[in-house]
This record gives C-alpha cells, sequence and structure tokens, in this order.
C-alpha cells in the first residue's frame, strides 16, 4: 500500500486530489495538511511513501518542507504548481523533490505519477519536467564544471543523456540494446558517482554541465 500526505493550502484542490487517490486500491491518504510544517511533521509521523507537495504554503513553505522530508524522512516528495514555470520549482527539485506536477493534470496523470515515485522512479514527463529543467537551469542555475561527469563512463554519459529525454528504464535498455536490469545498475552508477538522490537532480546535472543544452 502507498501511503500517501497531500499537502497544500487549498482545501478544495487538497481534498479533490485526497479523493482520487484513496480510491486507488493499492494507494492511502493518511494526511491532508495546509502548510509545510504539517507536512513534514505527517511525513514523519505517518511514515509516507509519497508527500505531494504544494510550493507556495503558509509557515515554512513547501521548499523548505521539501528539503526536510528528504533529509528526515524516506518520503519522495512531487511537487504540486500551478503554472508551468514556477520561479521556486528548480529550488524545490534542487531541495529533494522526485519531480513535480501541474494542478490542472488528468486524473489518471496523478495516478500513473505517484506510483512511479512511489515505485523508486522520478517523475520526467518529457512535456512538462524536461522542459521546465531546461529553462530553470538555463535562467537560474549555477554552473557546473563539466569536468564534474569525468567519473562516468562512456555507456554511463550515454544514460544520462537518455534521462534528459524522459525515458524509462525500458526504453533506454532498448536505445543501448541492452536489458533492463543493466540500465537500472547504470543509473544507480551514475548517481552514486555524481552523489545524486535520483534522477531528476541527475538530468539537473547533465544541463549544469553543458552535457545536454536547453535547445
Amino acid at each position: 500500500m502507498i501511503r500517501v500526505v497531500v499537502a497544500d493550502d487549498q482545501e478544495l484542490v487538497r481534498s479533490g486530489f485526497a479523493m482520487i487517490l484513496d480510491a486507488q486500491p493499492d494507494m492511502e491518504v493518511v494526511a491532508e495538511v495546509g502548510d509545510g510544517t504539517a507536512a513534514v511533521a505527517a511525513a514523519r509521523l505517518h511514515r509516507a511513501d509519497v508527500v505531494l507537495m504544494d510550493i507556495r504554503m503558509p509557515g515554512i513553505g513547501g521548499i523548505a518542507a521539501t528539503r526536510r522530508v528528504c533529509t528526515e524522512t524516506s518520503a519522495q516528495v512531487v511537487v504540486l504548481t500551478t503554472y508551468d514555470i514556477d520561479e521556486y520549482v528548480y529550488d524545490a527539485l534542487r531541495a529533494g523533490a522526485s519531480g513535480f506536477l501541474l494542478k490542472d493534470l488528468r486524473r489518471d496523470d496523478l495516478v500513473h505519477a505517484v506510483r512511479v515515485v512511489a515505485g523508486g522512479e522520478a517523475l520526467l514527463a518529457p512535456s512538462v519536467t524536461r522542459r521546465l529543467i531546461a529553462d530553470v537551469v538555463r535562467t537560474r542555475g549555477r554552473p557546473t564544471p563539466a569536468n564534474a561527469l569525468d567519473v562516468l563512463t562512456a555507456r554511463e554519459r550515454e544514460t544520462l543523456v537518455l534521462l534528459t529525454r524522459g525515458l524509462s528504464n525500458a526504453e533506454i535498455a532498448a536505445v543501448l540494446t541492452v536489458s533492463e536490469s543493466t540500465v537500472k545498475s547504470h543509473v544507480s552508477s551514475v548517481l552514486m558517482k555524481l552523489g545524486l538522490r535520483d534522477r531528476v537532480q541527475a538530468v539537473i546535472r547533465a544541463y549544469e554541465t553543458g552535457l545536454v543544452s536547453p535547445s
């Protein structure tokens, strides 16, 4: 059972997401909260697997709450935002969020996103996340030396490039003509060598170092 905390200061949005997720046979909404401090407390108390985190909330706010959830618990955080490009999303991803969702998303996309993140993969939908990461890195990112990737093998670099396209492990395996387990090993190695939490941070690093460009 996937244990979910929904954190949003708008009650209708919060309850709407909670109703959708609670109706799934493999999910349980263990808490609905309206501010960042309560989100951290709920994630810890209920041992949440996933926290849906609004960015703009009272109290410590979604970014600080994301950082605390990611460092103090094992829960994965998915950021909720109203706009395609939110000035705070990059900071939330840097804080450890595993992806983000637009609040006007379809019901099925919400359910799918929670399952993906709960399964240990970051939410890297090409039509949304990759474009946002490219934009925020171009406009706000801190430059990272290209040689920061020297620790990677050629195949690990290939894997990182394919991650930036939003491909799943199975899709990467098909492109590289290797097994899915081999891809999982490459992804794990990339994260370990670069000291990163998940695939979203790996994509950010790829843009920061110039391995791929926003264009």
